[in-house]
């Protein structure tokens, strides 16, 4: 057997350990995060495959198909651990309220690799397109706020610490609440909060975009660091 090679258990219903079940309640916060990104129109779930109560554990937007906690394991959920496959291609089902949803189940395993519980997500198929998009939109958007920062996906930490650098920078600088003296002193203040002088070359690279000395930065820094 080559090395490197994971031997996955097969995926059944058994009896779940402490530990276990400490994975899935750290698995709750990633159910709100879901929800939060696609909106009320998408039911995401956690499902326990503890064999004593195979149920929901977490849900959000319950709505959709009328569950809350404590709601058996579905049918499709147990033939989905059946298939075999960590992450399912999209499936259509129906759920009870005659919703039409867009569906997709991934296992989640423990450090044993044994299967401990199902992610589900549910997106609600019948939902007005406007509503759908409308919910979707950051409620800065609805706000007109014209101040929101974009986010740069940065290919490598390089262009991840410059876009840092130069979005720090364009935020005191149009903040009039900051002295202009105090402008440079403040953007160097939040790149330290941030951890980025840790960074190698950060120093030289932050001085060169905010148009100031290394020294500079080094004496700004040893100040904050006396408090």
């Amino acid at each position: 057997m080559g090395r490197g090679v994971i031997i996955k258990a097969p995926m059944k219903l058994h009896e779940l350990t402490p530990t276990d079940f400490e994975i899935l309640k750290a698995m709750e916060i990633i159910v709100d995060g879901i929800a939060a990104m696609y909106g009320q129109h998408t039911e995401v779930l956690l499902h326990s495959l503890d064999a004593r109560n195979p149920s929901i554990i977490k849900i959000a937007n319950g709505h959709i198909t009328g569950r809350s906690v404590g709601a058996p394991i579905t049918n499709l959920a147990m033939m989905k651990i059946k298939s075999g496959q960590d992450v399912s291609s999209p499936y259509m089902t129906k759920c009870a309220t005659g919703k039409t949803l867009r569906s997709l189940t991934t296992v989640i395993r423990n450090g044993e690799h044994q299967a401990i519980g199902l992610l589900c997500i549910n997106s609600d198929m019948d939902a007005p397109l406007q509503s759908v998009l409308r919910t979707m939109m950051p409620e800065c958007m609805h706000q007109h706020e014209p101040s929101a920062t974009p986010e740069v996906f940065a290919r490598n930490i390089d262009e991840a610490l410059s876009s840092t650098i130069d979005s720090i920078s364009t935020e005191v600088r149009g903040n009039e609440a900051v002295p202009p003296s105090q402008k440079t002193r403040v953007m160097v203040n939040q790149l330290h909060e941030l951890g980025i002088f840790e960074l190698k070359d950060s120093a030289q690279i932050a001085a060169r975009q905010l148009g100031i000395s290394v020294h500079s930065i080094y004496r700004y820094l040893r100040e904050i660091k006396k408090g």
